[in-house]
């Protein structure tokens, strides 16, 4: 028997995790927390127990280290699992560092134990270069091995191919993990297996298109421009890791182009000061730098040039909790032009919580959004309620919100409608069964419709197993 179970990212976007059920044994394709209002079976953002049979599982593999695929690890190590964690080679260097950082907000302050757990994860990992086959257990009736793809989403990104056998039963199920967008900075786009029995894949942007890389370059640069005309603060909740450094890509590419021209009143692009707060991704954007060999072919042609698009002469890194406050107080308080990124991307913690609370009442400030935000969040409260002149409440209370709300969807790490169909259709073996999860009912339902016009067979939307 091979079988495919589905313990998150099924009602929603977060909270991946998928199980593969050879024979009597199986493997996790990620574990990761839910956020915001989404839930699992018995599991939710307050509620995390690992709520589901784990003495079969024979190893973990991860598919990129963001924290919807990867936070729950602790709590699956705590319920038992002793076995491998299988990922590529610059997610085994991210994994311990992004897991440093959620086991002190949401597990524990105690470093000793802290340090416990992230030594375990570090015996435990299993660096898997992309393209070979690596194999996860071998019996006389039943074997898996894993192979890892590039999937272009952020650095380390993959989809994972199974090749499984049990009972003489013989399948290739190909989990997308998630997947990136078309000529995104940084990164290579994401190539097509050439085969795949089943296909499990995300929807998280099933039901639409970004914008070309052209068009939001020059959309984020209007809106900079826009947003810096009257003074005031552009802040930009962003992912520590693959928003960041896309993002800070993309400003000193625009930062070289237009350096004469004003991006303000008498300030030129080239005098411009870019802030990052969040020693987190000032973290990754460091080892982003340290991993060029896996940046794309533009990147690197830049790096030659003597280019250095993660580290700009106009880029302010904050790591002290006193420089923090510092500068959120400095900048609700004048009136200096500034773009700040900063950490959560769904503003539901993280220091961008600071700025937004001081900030959102003065209508010369700015909030840019760049990526998804996940129903529940602060973040999608003040995406939908912002242009009205809502409140979005944080800590019990309500904020007013004055500041201008724009969104630039193109800076998406995943892929749009088309890349998604771009990816299946591109199989030379289709798939005679497609799983679509990771997103809203909306985005699952459209990209099925696109998935049936093409022609292809066998789609499902699965529930919680």
């Amino acid at each position: 028997m091979i079988d495919i179970k589905h313990h998150g990212a099924v009602s929603g976007v977060t909270g991946s995790c998928h199980e593969l059920v050879v024979g009597s044994s199986g493997i996790l394709i990620d574990c990761g927390l839910f956020q915001g209002a989404e839930a699992g079976n018995g599991a939710s953002a307050s509620n995390l127990a690992i709520d589901f049979s784990i003495s079969h599982i024979r190893a973990l593999v991860v598919t990129h280290v963001h924290i919807d695929h990867v936070g729950r690890i602790p709590y699956l190590l705590a319920a038992g699992f002793d076995g491998p964690i299988i990922c590529s080679e610059p997610s085994a260097i991210m994994l311990p560092e992004i897991l440093e950082d959620a086991l002190k907000i949401g597990f524990t302050r105690d470093r000793s134990l802290i340090e416990k757990v992230l030594g375990l994860i570090r015996s435990r990992l299993v660096p898997v270069p992309y393209e070979q086959w690596h194999s996860v257990f071998d019996g006389k009736d039943e074997s898996l091995s894993v192979r890892l793809q590039r999937a272009g989403h952020i650095l380390g990104s993959a989809y994972v191919e199974c090749e499984a056998e049990s009972d003489g039963e013989f399948e290739r199920v190909v989990f997308s993990g998630d997947l990136g967008a078309s000529h995104a900075p940084l990164l290579p786009e994401p190539q097509p297996p050439e085969r795949a029995d089943r296909l499990v894949i995300e929807s998280t942007y099933g039901d639409k298109d970004h914008e070309s890389r052209e068009e939001r370059r020059y959309r984020l640069k209007a809106v900079l421009e826009h947003a810096l005309e009257d003074g005031g603060t552009v802040l930009v909740p962003a992912f520590s890791i693959g928003r960041t450094q896309d993002l800070l890509y993309e400003i000193e590419s625009l930062i070289h182009e237009f350096g004469s021209d004003e991006v303000g009143p008498d300030l030129p692009w080239r005098d411009l000061e870019i802030v990052v707060d969040s020693p987190l991704a000032a973290n990754f954007t460091r080892i982003y730098r340290d991993l060029k060999p896996f940046w794309d072919a533009e990147a690197t042609e830049l790096v030659s040039q003597g280019r250095h698009p993660l580290s700009f002469e106009q880029l302010t890194l904050i790591n002290s909790h006193e420089d923090h406050l510092n500068a959120v107080d400095y900048l609700a308080k004048s009136h200096r032009p500034c773009v700040v990124l900063a950490g959560s991307g769904m503003c539901a913690g993280g220091r961008v919580v600071n700025y937004l609370k001081a900030m959102l009442a003065d209508e010369r400030n700015d909030v840019l959004f760049v990526g998804y935000q996940a129903k529940g969040t602060p973040g999608r409260d003040i995406l939908a309620c912002g242009p009205r002149g809502g409140w979005v409440e944080f800590d019990d209370q309500r904020y007013e919100i004055r500041a201008r709300v724009h969104q630039v969807g193109g800076y998406s790490a995943h892929a749009g409608q088309s890349d998604l169909l771009r990816f299946v259709s591109g199989i030379e073996s289709p798939p005679t069964e497609i799983r679509i999860v990771h997103g809203d009912a909306k985005a699952k339902e459209s990209l099925k419709s696109q998935f049936h016009s093409a022609g292809l067979t066998g789609i499902m939307i699965p529930g919680l197993a």
